[in-house]
């Protein structure tokens, strides 16, 4: 049974209330009549006053989400878009004076049901929700700026906005940077601004025409332009930032970190910015910080926010900034399936998800091979429903990870162009596990969902190694560290204890030293050769060559061909802290010898030279704390180095599972 907001269970409060500080314009608020053309209308018409007169309090509800990606349909604790619908209805029963709006990755890495047919579906039932606003995520971009502004843009009735998005090497608006919507002589403005990461985030060459600028420089210049007191550049009395932009946790230390992207936003926002609705990290928070409301509320629609806004207009203040983080799931079973809802889903929206469903059903149902077991990403300690679960790991090796490597490899020497000696894939391009069985059409699209195409270049030894240095990623990026799948082939060895730049210790291909001055072709979806999640030495590959095949049709090609396919369950990075060499004894520490989910654990590792066993040791299977990089799986072992041992000898690592590895000893 529908339940209207009031009577509803809420996750957590926050309020605030500030006075408007005006701020003078400056030189950056001046804006060209471009800039006006882009910078967006108010779309909503003011609600009528009591009588005809203006009341002097005026109550809007702001109803938030983000990081969407396309999940119209139920699953899980995702309601799906027909519910969401129900809640924004709800709201504006009570309230016309409501706005739904959202801090992007509304479409982009979608469901199967939304991805084969490039989002229309989720486009059509978010206009049917009635959403007014967003800022664009980096997800918007997947297929590049021309996509965004000459398909999806004219395609939602939503406004997309984005202040920091600016036309390549100028300072002139690529897209809409604000829109207003005025309720009773009341007008709350929107600045849109998207993370300054989005070229590592998406194909750098399908937002060649674009630059981006600093999230917080442009909502701030934005912001003080609503302010000025000028009403023919745009004027609002309440001012929200949108931010494609995320804290690292739920913690207000984590959103006023200044050594991050978000907390640099937070601390840096002019005070003419009421409100933060942020996203991109997938988290739900909701902080009230030096007065103003920080949120964000997770994602695929499993939560959505509700601000109550009252703003005097005797006064020009804002009276009462109050949010409200909603779950869409409000009770579970014993095997946490959920069993009630906060909202029964919108009957008008219903139809366009159901014919979007019969549509991706007939499409994607058809089998295509078997899985003799599951490939899986890497998990991680995390929470879900505020139960300890598992949780993705993009700093784990996964089985997923390299097959799709491997799979990759196999396609482009297939196709006999050119001989790729190595592939490498993305842990952020990895959307859902490959399940044991019978696997589908639809299966392995979830599984790619960006329809990259693969291409090949070449690169120098040196410029490999320095690649896997940045798995790494720079201080300040999201996630600290990415592990990328590779194909058989290519094993390494890294110190995770060295400093950047210097992790990487070995690397063999075929079980031969890697030559750093030779080279060596390779092969990468688009989006990782093109330099995407900050692995920028790409950029420098030459002979670099598109060979036009889709990921997800390698996959299939793959299956087609082979009928199915059998996890790995070697290692193919290891790591060795070398902790002392006294005398003739070697003390190692090993780690990344397990995968994270159901795959068998190593139990035991051994350390042999020239054939000979040296040391076996335990394996703890046990996740390390924190569980953010590939540690899982570590041993210590202490040997004696046998006579004649020299700096070139190869100590050789084996596990039961299949992991050889190897290292040498400083001697």
């Amino acid at each position: 049974m529908q339940q209207s907001p009031t009577g509803a269970r809420p996750e957590r409060t926050a309020s605030a209330s500030r006075s408007r500080r005006r701020f003078a314009a400056s030189a950056l608020a001046a804006v060209t009549a471009v800039g006006l053309m882009l910078g967006g209308a108010a779309g909503a018409q003011a609600a009528p006053s009591p009588k005809g007169k203006e009341a002097r309090t005026v109550d809007i509800n702001l109803v938030t989400v983000n990081d969407f990606h396309g999940r119209i349909e139920q699953a899980g604790t995702a309601g799906g878009i027909a519910r969401l619908a129900s809640a924004v209805d709800s709201f504006r029963a009570e309230n016309p004076n409501t706005v739904f709006a959202a801090a992007g990755d509304m479409i982009g890495a979608s469901t199967f049901t939304s991805f084969i047919q490039q989002d229309v579906p989720t486009i059509e039932a978010l206009n049917a929700a009635g959403l007014d606003v967003s800022s664009v995520g980096n997800h918007e971009f997947d297929q590049g700026f021309d996509d965004l502004t000459d398909r999806v843009m004219p395609l939602a009735d939503w406004e997309y906005l984005g202040a920091n998005v600016y036309h390549k090497d100028t300072t002139d608006p690529a897209l809409p940077e604000y829109w207003t919507a005025k309720f009773q002589g009341v007008t709350i403005g929107f600045v849109g601004a998207v993370t300054d990461e989005l070229p590592s985030l998406v194909s750098p060459t399908g937002i060649e025409e674009i630059t981006v600028g600093s999230p917080v420089e442009a909502a701030n210049r934005v912001a003080d332009q609503l302010s000025d007191g000028k009403k023919n550049n745009g004027e609002a009395d309440i001012v929200i930032m949108l931010v494609h932009e995320g804290a690292a946790d739920t913690t207000v230390a984590s959103a006023t970190d200044p050594n991050t992207r978000f907390g640099q936003i937070v601390l840096n926002a002019n005070d003419n910015i009421d409100a933060i609705v942020s996203g991109h990290t997938h988290l739900a928070y909701n902080h009230v910080i030096d007065g103003r409301p920080v949120i964000s509320s997770g994602q695929y629609g499993e939560r959505f926010s509700n601000m109550e806004i009252s703003y005097d207009r005797a006064t020009d203040t804002i009276t009462k900034m109050e949010n409200t983080l909603y779950t869409m799931a409000t009770a579970f079973d014993a095997s946490n399936n959920v069993t009630a809802w906060l909202f029964e889903p919108d009957p008008e929206v219903v139809p366009i998800v159901t014919e979007a469903t019969e549509v991706a059903n007939e499409l994607g149902n058809v089998v295509i091979g078997t899985a003799d077991a599951a490939f899986n990403r890497a998990q991680r300690p995390g929470t879900v429903n505020g139960q300890p679960a598992l949780v993705e790991n993009r700093g784990g090796e996964s089985t997923l990870g390299n097959f799709v490597a491997d799979v990759q490899l196999w396609a482009l020497n297939e196709d006999g162009t050119r001989s790729v000696d190595i592939t490498f894939m993305n842990p952020g391009g990895l959307r859902a596990d490959i399940n044991a069985g019978d696997t589908t059409y639809r299966e392995a699209a979830n599984v790619q969902s960006f329809a990259n195409t693969l291409v090949t270049l070449d690169l120098t030894g040196a410029q490999i190694k320095q690649i896997l240095e940045e798995q790494w990623q720079p201080a300040g990026a999201s996630r600290p560290f990415l592990r990328l799948g590779v194909n058989e082939a290519l094993t390494y060895t890294y110190d995770p204890t060295a400093p950047q730049g210097s992790h990487i210790t070995e690397i063999l291909l075929d079980g031969v030293p890697l030559d750093l001055t030779a080279t060596y072709s390779v092969g990468a979806n688009s989006f990782l050769a093109s330099g995407g999640d900050n692995f920028v030495t790409f950029r420098e590959g030459v002979n670099k060559a598109d060979s036009g095949k889709i990921d997800l049709e390698a996959m299939v090609d793959y299956f087609q061909t082979f009928g199915s396919a059998t996890p790995d369950y070697g290692q193919r990075a290891v790591g060795v802290d070398i902790v002392s060499i006294v005398g003739d004894q070697a003390t190692v520490n090993l780690s990344s010898l397990d995968f994270s989910t159901t795959e068998p654990k190593a139990g035991t590792v051994t350390v042999s030279l020239d054939g000979v066993e040296l040391a076996t040791a335990t394996v703890d299977p046990a996740f390390p704390n924190p569980a953010t990089f590939d540690e899982i799986g570590r041993a210590t072992v202490t040997f004696t180095i046998p006579a004649g041992a020299t700096a070139d000898s190869r100590f050789v690592i084996t596990t039961p599972t299949g992991t050889t590895s190897s290292f040498t000893l400083p001697l």
